[in-house]
């Protein structure tokens, strides 16, 4: 098996494999303003990523145009992901373009997509950057976008100590002290699930709690401390939380917090009219296709269970599904 050592020092030596990378990512304005593809994927983080190499392997023409803008881009490792466990999420980044990038079908675009339209043989996609592509399918890889709350210090802390999800960093923070910052029945059963990583937990609903009585009367007993004083600040170091400072001024000690952030999607989604679940994310089959033909998801943008493993899997189930369409005799 190949080392993470030997990946970067390859890397770093491949001098051809690594111009190639940068000569992809700056090579935009050498594209055609009327470029075809047979497959437009719009991200290229993990799920995109995979999807391209799939697609690549099937000799299929794709583009994959990205703006640079990853959901874990603040985060120092990535976690629960085989072989690759405690990575930077630069470094699987690296890797991955490498790998994708070498197949001669897939292209690289830095860009960011303004709109898509259904046209007679396909799509139509026109970016920012003044580029009109054609497509016949298109894959939205696009993740979701975090809306910070409105707390000095928290997007600062977002993805080092102020986390969403325990199985990327639970394990990390294992025994210490930490705290859930949500109310109602998301805090309930977060609080809940964050007791797995360590017995010193407790909920910070900043506010009043919207709790049931039975739900009080079971963290009362299960020894979960309810902080409903609002939160004034997040006091931290380069990002890792140090103290949580409330609106009397007192401070809680912590290691870090886990939060429910709301998010939203990318404008592209209500442009095309997708269907999207009661918790926002697009609604898909188990072959990623969305609710208008044609239009494909994968990622973050489909699913809570923000992994990266589960983006690699459905990156890959959507480049084969989208080859299975275009199979024509």
């Amino acid at each position: 098996m190949v080392s993470d050592l030997k990946i970067v020092f390859h890397y770093k030596c491949n001098k051809d494999a690594k111009n190639t990378i940068f000569a992809f990512l700056t090579e935009k304005n050498s594209y055609q303003m009327n470029s075809k593809f047979e497959v437009v994927i719009i991200g290229g983080s993990n799920a995109g990523l995979s999807a391209a190499m799939a697609l690549g392997r099937a000799l299929r023409k794709v583009l994959v145009i990205d703006n640079g803008r990853p959901c874990n881009r603040q985060t120092p490792h990535s976690h629960n992901f085989l072989s690759r466990d405690g990575v930077t999420p630069e470094f699987l980044s690296t890797v991955a373009k490498e790998q994708v990038l070498a197949y001669p079908t897939i292209k690289w675009m830095q860009d960011t997509v303004n709109e898509v339209k259904l046209n007679e043989s396909g799509f139509s996609l026109h970016t920012t950057g003044g580029f009109q592509i054609e497509a016949k399918k298109v894959l939205l890889a696009t993740g979701v976008v975090d809306e910070m709350l409105p707390i000095f210090g928290f997007a600062e802390c977002w993805g080092k100590s102020v986390l969403h999800c325990p199985y990327c960093h639970g394990y990390e923070v294992r025994n210490e002290n930490l705290a859930v910052l949500a109310n109602g029945e998301i805090g309930f059963e977060f609080v809940k699930l964050i007791r797995q990583w360590t017995p010193n937990v407790q909920l910070l609903t900043n506010g009043e709690p919207a709790l049931k009585e039975e739900q009080l009367e079971i963290l009362k007993k299960a020894g979960i401390p309810i902080v409903s004083t609002p939160i004034q600040s997040i006091l931290h170091q380069e990002g890792y939380l140090q103290h949580i400072q409330l609106v009397d001024n007192s401070l809680i000690s912590l290691k870090a917090v886990f939060a429910r952030a709301p998010m939203h999607q990318s404008p592209l989604v209500i442009q095309l009219g997708l269907q999207v679940s009661e918790q926002g994310f697009i609604a898909v089959n188990a072959f990623q296709e969305s609710s208008v033909p044609g239009v494909f998801a994968a990622g973050d943008c489909t699913t809570p269970m923000r992994t990266i493993s589960t983006a690699v899997a459905q990156g890959t189930m959507a480049g084969a599904a989208i080859n299975s369409f275009l199979l024509e005799w």
